[in-house]
Formats: structure tokens, sequence, C-alpha cells
């Protein structure tokens, strides 16, 4: 960084002669002094990023009621063929890094519909030590409403730092699709995780009281990890599935022979429904997340997911 200098400038009294003047110019401008070192570490530039948007029910349709964007956080709202608002965020830096933070806070209004998607699938790159980049996620999902939170596969790097936070309350009424998946390395470009951190909470509520809670922790050596039997048997892919409908109980069947045998459903309440798929690769786990999405999706899967 270039230091910053300052012009000492005289204030003599009285009116100085034009001579005098032109001397002291020649002077201030040839004699500088520092007032700032360049060897003072200066902080790194991170990325920021906000938006808050709110949905309402007009008539058959969902509109859009209030939106806020900031940052490196933007939304884009796709025509749909359904009535339900179709929401694509956008992170404009790239991907997340140490020290980045993104907040997402959305809040759906009874009778509304809103789908939640990305552009393209995230990306977690190297952090410095201490210094995690983070992602929090708050939704509200009034009586009534639906919530389709469906974002693309997050793709972790080498020495990546990753703290996520999605949080979802919902009212008695209300009913959501949540999915999150995940790509540690890219298998068919040679990528590894052998030193890397996540740590990943998905909380759902409901009328108050909690009735999904999911953590992932991990750290340091994540390929070894998941290659142990009890974790992901050599998968390099996975995601969470998690239904809440009235319908629930009537989809399990139909949920279950659309998995592969690394997968699995079960019915945990009467209107709770949980899925989780393991995979090899980003690609196989598409195989299996599509046909899914596309069945508990009335208004079809965004299109952003097909490109």
């Amino acid at each position: 960084m270039c230091p910053v200098w300052v012009i000492p400038m005289a204030h003599p009294k009285g009116r100085p002669k034009k001579e005098d003047v032109l001397h002291r110019k020649r002077s201030a401008i040839t004699h500088l002094r520092r007032i700032s070192s360049p060897s003072v570490p200066q902080p790194a530039i991170r990325a920021r990023g906000v938006a808050k948007l709110a949905v309402r029910a007009d008539g058959s349709r969902s509109r859009l009621s209030g939106l806020h964007q900031s940052g490196a956080l933007k939304c884009l709202f796709p025509r749909t063929r359904g009535g339900a608002v179709e929401a694509v965020l956008i992170n404009t830096s790239g991907g997340v890094t140490g020290g980045d933070h993104f907040t997402t806070e959305a809040r759906i209004e009874p009778n509304a519909n809103l789908t939640l998607t990305t552009q393209t699938c995230e990306r977690a790159y190297r952090a410095l030590p201490g210094a995690p980049g983070r992602v929090e996620t708050k939704i509200t999902v009034a009586d009534k409403a639906r919530l389709n939170w469906v974002p693309q596969e997050t793709i972790l790097f080498q020495q990546c730092d990753l703290a996520r936070d999605l949080h979802i309350t919902l009212a008695k009424g209300a009913s959501a699709l949540v999915v999150e998946p995940l790509i540690f390395g890219r298998r068919a470009m040679g990528e590894t995780l052998t030193q890397a951190a996540l740590r990943d909470r998905i909380t759902v509520t409901r009328g108050g009281a909690p009735v999904y809670m999911d953590r992932i922790t991990m750290q340091g050596d994540l390929e070894r990890q998941l290659d142990r039997p009890g974790v992901a048997a050599g998968a390099r892919a996975l995601a969470s599935l998690i239904y809440i409908a009235p319908d629930a109980e009537a989809r399990l069947a139909s949920i279950r022979s659309l998995l592969p045998p690394t997968a699995g459903a079960s019915l945990i309440g009467d209107d709770l429904l949980v899925t989780r798929v393991l995979a090899t690769d980003g690609y196989e786990l598409r195989q299996s997340l599509i046909p899914l999405l596309t069945l508990l999706m009335p208004d079809g899967l965004p299109r952003c997911w097909t490109l």
C-alpha cells in the first residue's frame, strides 16, 4: 500500500510578498514527511452481502412485497409457470473465502409461495486460519404458506473454512421443502480435501418448537473422515432433504422408489419426511436429486438447475 504524505503549509501573519509565497510553495512540494508507514499490516478486503425479501399472496399468485439487497448478494426474479415467486440468489464475488459474510432473510406471508435457489453452485475457497467464511440464512413461513429452499450444490475446496447456518421458522400450518447438497471436492478434477473445515447447521422450528436439527462438523483431513464406513463409506457428495407437508406420508413410497442404494428416507413425524443421499460425485448426486425435487415441487424445478 502506498504511504500517505502531508504537505506542511505556512500560515504567516499579514500579507506575504509574492516572492515569499513562491518560495514556500517550492518548499512545501519538495519537503515531505511521512505520517503512515507502509509496513503497518492493512486488513484484507472481504466480501459482504445482504439480501432481504418478502412475499405476499395476491389471489392465486404470489407477489414480491419487499426487497433489499446490498454488497455482493443480489436477487433475480425469472418468470415462472406457476403461481410462486422464484428468487435466484447471486453471489457476485464468485465464491466464499475467509472473512466473507453473506446474509439472506426471507418472509413468506399467509397463503404465499416462494422458491429460493442459487444461480449456480456456490464455492468455498481457501481461507486463512481463524477466518471462516460465514453464510447465514433465516426464513419465516406464515400459516398456509409454502417454502421451497432449493440451492444448488456447495463445492468445498482445499483449505476452505465454511460456517453455514440455515434457520427456518414455520407456522403450524406452513409447508416447506428444504434441500442442502454438498460436494467435497470435484473428483473428476482430481481435487482432494486433506485440509478443510466445515460447520453446517440446519434448524427447522414449527409453532415455536424444534422439529428438525442437523449438525455437520468436520475439520482436518476430510478425505480420511469420509472414507470411514460409518460416515460416508468413500462418498464425496451428499444431500439432506426435508419435506414438511400434509402429504408427507403419502409421498414416502414414491420417494423411496427413486432412491439409490446409498440413500434412505424416513418419516419422523406425521407430516415430516427426511431423506439423506450419498453419492460418489456431484454428477451422481444430481441424478438422484433432480427426480426427487421434480416430484415434490408442483410448479417444477427452477430452470437454473437444468442449464
